[in-house]
């Protein structure tokens, strides 16, 4: 039974609760003693928990059979790239077991894995408090927005790459942003793509569709960049293309984008 498994409330194992085996009479002296409780590493134990999602409140099971046979496996897991090796492997052990047990219908937790890297500190080591190397998010986004903020981590670099914090680079993502508000001084009327800017539409209409699929984030938006210097260069816009634009720029830059159809609708 769970309400006799899980002691979230304290903070302990199940085996806390085992009292006439904590309680015990050490060996050498002869004093009375206490079994350690805490025997399993941590990522044993944060290696099952999106299985008690599907049902965090069921307190006479680990989850009900309807809630695991509809969640599971799951479609897609993504974890920091220093947890892919024990994580992994716990994840893995564990639901191999729950499975050989069945408590759970797939042999595998998930359908898909992924890792990413790691942001470093500016001196490119990993960041840390006890180096002084942290960013806090709370202040690049007062200062600089939260889609400046999500631009700049999606174009830090490769995904899967641990790649250095920059604030240069984060001001550029910014300067970026500002260019596209700003398109909305070169707007003209228009319902269909130019004839100078067909091509180069479609082109970035599949590339960033795959590199949203491939989380390619970062060539994702140098392509946008590409696309605002080549509207700058004609001087113009129309709004077929900008709504287009727009469309593909909004899951990297949401509150921006979602203004900007605003403010073009009006």
């Amino acid at each position: 039974m769970l309400k006799n498994f899980c002691l979230v409330k304290i903070g302990e194992s199940p085996l806390a609760k085992q009292t006439d085996w904590i309680n015990t009479v050490c060996p050498h002296c002869g004093e009375k003693a206490k079994r350690e409780t805490d025997t399993m590493p941590q990522w044993a134990g944060s290696s099952w928990y999106f299985l008690r999602y599907m049902d965090p409140h069921n307190e006479n099971a680990l989850a009900s059979k309807e809630a695991i046979d509809y969640w599971t496996p799951i479609d897609w897991y993504n974890g920091g790239m220093e947890h892919t090796t024990l994580h992994l492997l716990y994840s893995r052990f564990w639901h191999k077991f729950l499975y050989d047990i069945g408590i759970v219908p797939t042999k595998e937790p998930y359908a898909k894995r992924t890792s990413h890297g790691m942001i470093l500190g500016n001196n490119g080591e990993k960041m840390s408090k006890s180096k002084g190397n942290v960013v806090n998010p709370d202040d690049i986004v007062a200062e600089f927005g939260a889609d400046s903020f999500r631009t700049y981590e999606m174009f830090i670099g490769p995904f899967d790459q641990s790649t250095p914090w920059s604030m240069e680079s984060l001001r550029g993502c910014s300067k970026f942003l500002d260019r596209v508000w700003n398109l909305t001084d070169i707007l003209v009327d228009g319902n269909s793509y130019s004839p100078e800017f067909e091509k180069m539409i479609h082109k970035a209409i599949k590339k960033i569709s795959n590199d949203y699929d491939t989380m390619k984030f970062n060539t994702a938006v140098s392509t946008f960049m590409t696309m605002v210097n080549e509207f700058y260069k004609l001087k113009r816009i129309n709004k077929a293309e900008f709504n287009t634009f727009l469309i593909l720029l909004n899951p990297i830059a949401p509150h921006i984008t979602e203004e900007l159809f605003a403010k073009v609708r009006k």
